[in-house]
């Protein structure tokens, strides 16, 4: 099969390398239709080179049609169709059970001292091979593939693996009050549907900021009133720009991937204001049952259309790149293994 693999800073490459096997008896093999490229893999891109071999499949946002299964497996079979989360979560641990996939017991890399495994995502995080890919290896068949119904285009379905529930948990743990508000600071695809779902849960006023025009001429008219900024806004800037702004009293929920040992944070200031922070990976499986309606039933937060870019697996290097430096109008590529879905 064709997959979109690691070979070294700034660079990627689509080799050929063998079709994934069923494993364990609970294994799913679904053929990928639909396979985003996210922010975070710009970090795997630029800076967490130690962390990667040279042929490390990549992605953690994949979608398609259920191959292969198991002897276990009992709920999956060949031709269903299913979005994968990207995190390796067993759904029947401990943690799982109480919402917390991201925490799966059963895959936490305790060599690294991290949560649970991801998909395509360094040895921080298992190195498991990842969903940018014509086919992927999926573990607990039965409790980690979202299955979905046929019909609507996958682009309905697919920000199920990542986006929408990374955006749908930032805005819970925010706790904006109905008809409150909420600044998003950095609008890039986790931040622009973060300003769509906090205007569909209620908030009064969202305020987006970002550098990019681009970026904030995307806020859908439903948002046509929010104030909208431009301020410097990167990593822990931005995390520093949250705690200024937050009124007293107030929460910051911080979902952006923050590796490393970060600068003091002004603690003084963060106590004098009694600012509540909440942060972590998504949770995917704990909010399927909140954004599947929103998905069959219309399309209040637009994902349909929330791409800007559609290309086959084979201009993945050159999307890498362009979306690492803000060419093209870029915000959000989707993939597609099959090249005819790319022109559908």
């Amino acid at each position: 099969m064709k997959a979109v693999t690691w070979r070294g800073r700034r660079k990627t490459e689509v080799v050929t390398v063998p079709d994934p096997r069923i494993v364990d008896p609970t294994d799913a093999v679904i053929q990928v239709t639909t396979t985003g490229l996210c922010g975070s893999d710009l970090h795997l891109y630029e800076v967490l080179g130690p962390f990667l071999d040279a042929g490390d499949i990549l992605g953690h946002e994949p979608m398609g049609v259920v191959a292969e299964v198991g002897h276990e497996a009992r709920e999956l079979k060949a031709g269903d169709r299913v979005v994968v989360p990207f995190n390796v979560s067993c759904g029947t641990c401990f943690m799982c059970r109480r919402g917390l996939h991201s925490q799966c017991e059963t895959t936490q890399v305790h060599e690294h001292g991290s949560g649970a495994s991801l998909f395509g995502y360094t040895k921080l995080y298992g190195q498991v091979p990842g969903g940018q890919a014509e086919y992927l290896r999926v573990p607990f068949a039965d409790t980690l593939p979202i299955r979905v119904p046929e019909g609507p285009p996958d682009e309905r379905f697919v920000y199920l693996s990542d986006v929408l529930p990374t955006a749908w948990q930032a805005v819970v743990y925010a706790d904006v009050p109905r008809g409150g508000s909420v600044a998003v600071l950095g609008l890039g695809p986790i931040g622009d549907m973060c300003t769509r779902v906090a205007a569909h849960r209620g908030a009064g006023q969202v305020i987006g900021i970002d550098l990019v025009p681009e970026r904030l001429a995307r806020l859908p008219d439903a948002l046509a009133s929010a104030l909208m900024k431009e301020a410097g806004v990167d990593k822990l800037g931005a995390l520093k720009l949250a705690i200024e702004l937050v009124r007293r009293g107030g929460t910051i929920s911080l979902s952006g991937v923050y590796g490393g040992a970060a600068d003091p944070l002004p603690l003084l200031t963060m106590f004098d204001k009694q600012i509540q922070l909440r942060m972590g990976q998504a949770n995917v499986h704990r909010w399927v049952d909140d954004l599947l309606p929103l998905l069959t039933d219309g399309d209040p937060v637009g994902v349909e259309g929330f791409a800007t870019h559609h290309l086959p697996l084979d201009e993945a290097p050159r999307a890498y790149a362009d979306f690492q430096k803000k060419r093209d109008n870029m915000v959000k590529v989707l993939f597609h293994p099959d090249t005819r879905a790319a022109a559908a």
